[in-house]
Parts: C-alpha cells; structure tokens; sequence
C-alpha cells in the first residue's frame, strides 16, 4: 500500500465528516492519535471539544443553539486501563463498558451498527490503542450500511502489530460531500506521521476545510512508561 500524505488527503477533501488517525511518531516514542469532527448545519458546528477525566467529551459552545444532542453529544475519548478508546460516537462508552467485562473490542463492537441518521446511515468509525511494557498495537473499526442500504450492516475490524515509526492509518466517515453524504469505502488509509505533538497538530488543524472543521484532538502516548501529552483545538474558542 502506498503511503499517502495526511496533509495532502485532509486538504483534498472538503468533507470527511470525522475521522481517526493513529500510529507511531517518526522518532518511534510515542503511539500517536487524532481525531476530528466536521460539521454543515448549525447544530453539528456549534460544539467543542473538552477534557473530561483522561478522556474528552463534546459540549455544545451555545447551549441554546442546541437543538438535537443524540448523535453530536458524546465521548470520543476514555482510557481503560492501559487502553485508549478514540470513536466518532457513544459506541465509546459501549467499547469501555464491554471491554471492562472481559470482552473484546470486536465483540463489543458486534452489539453496534451504523447510525440511524437517514439517508446518510453514517458510518461508526472506532479505534483502541494498547501500549504496555513498552510494546504498542492497535486496531480500527468500521461499521456500515451496506452501500447505503440500512437492512444490511457491514462490519471491518483491523489489527497493526509492532506499527512502523512514522506511519499511521487514517479512516474518516465520508469519502467527500454530497446528498446523501457517501460512506467511506476502503481499508483505513496509509499514511504518514512527523513532528512533535504541536507540529502535528497544526499540520492537521490548517489542513481541515475552514468552513467545515470544528474541533480536533491530538494525544501522544509515550510508548515506555505510558505517560502522555494531549493538545484540543476548538474552532468556537
């Protein structure tokens, strides 16, 4: 697989909708994550990210403004244990609860499916980062409408063992804008990973649509001793 320029694919798409890197830093330290959300109404704009125990949460900027929380009020972000569960919904909680009972992030993710957002049916986009004793994997998941038909749920799990310094996978819930908005399609992209947490932050953040970004999260997870850095950039500061 070839790999692709993070930069380069967030600026080519004005659309992505949310989406999940992780990987490795470039000097093999750390295990690294993003996560973004976009939004086109005034509902799904009117949010930021904040900090809420070792995870984060969204809030609504203007609670008044408010009008629908079901699908855009969440935490992305909670730590169990020696793992770190990122996802673009409430399946995080489903994640963590499941995971704290002994099962596995894939079973977990059997008792979820896609969205009920008619007609976009958007996809549930997970990953869980697993960094003990020095040694760092990963995995990501999908969950899907099957070609935009909701009687069908399609689910895609990948695993990264020992993941290369400086490489990451990238997957995000559209392919690009439209009406319906179409689902992502592919395994999580190839791509690459440089920097230090602020470098990469700001390399992320300036290359979201400005219309379109609202929030994003970075955290960099040092791979030795488990301790980690975490940078939050809201675009309603």
């Amino acid at each position: 697989m070839k790999k692709l320029s993070l930069e380069t694919e967030l600026k080519e798409n004005s659309y992505p909708g949310r989406g999940i890197v992780i990987g490795k830093s470039q000097d093999g330290k750390y295990a690294v994550t993003a996560y973004f959300i976009m939004g086109r109404s005034e509902n799904s704009r009117n949010r930021i990210f904040v900090e809420d125990g070792e995870g984060i949460r969204t809030k609504a900027f203007d609670e008044a403004k408010l009008s629908d929380p079901s699908l855009i009020i969440y935490a992305p972000v909670r730590v169990l244990g020696n793992k770190t569960i990122v996802t673009n919904g409430d399946q995080t909680d489903t994640i963590y609860e499941l995971m704290d009972k002994q099962q596995t992030f894939e079973q977990s993710l059997r008792t979820r499916e896609f969205e009920p957002d008619a007609p976009n049916y958007t996809p549930r986009i997970s990953g869980i980062m697993h960094v003990e004793n020095g040694s760092y994997n990963y995995a990501m998941s999908i969950l899907k409408s099957d070609n935009g038909n909701p009687a069908s749920c399609s689910r895609y799990t990948y695993a990264y063992e020992n993941p290369l310094d400086g490489e990451g996978r990238f997957i995000h819930t559209y392919m690009g804008d439209g009406n319906p908005l179409p689902s992502f399609e592919g395994e999580p992209k190839l791509v690459d990973i440089d920097g230090s947490i602020d470098l990469f932050t700001d390399k992320v953040w300036n290359s979201l649509n400005e219309d379109n970004k609202v929030s994003l999260f970075v955290r960099y997870i040092d791979i030795a001793n488990g301790t980690f850095e975490t940078r939050i950039v809201n675009k309603n500061a």
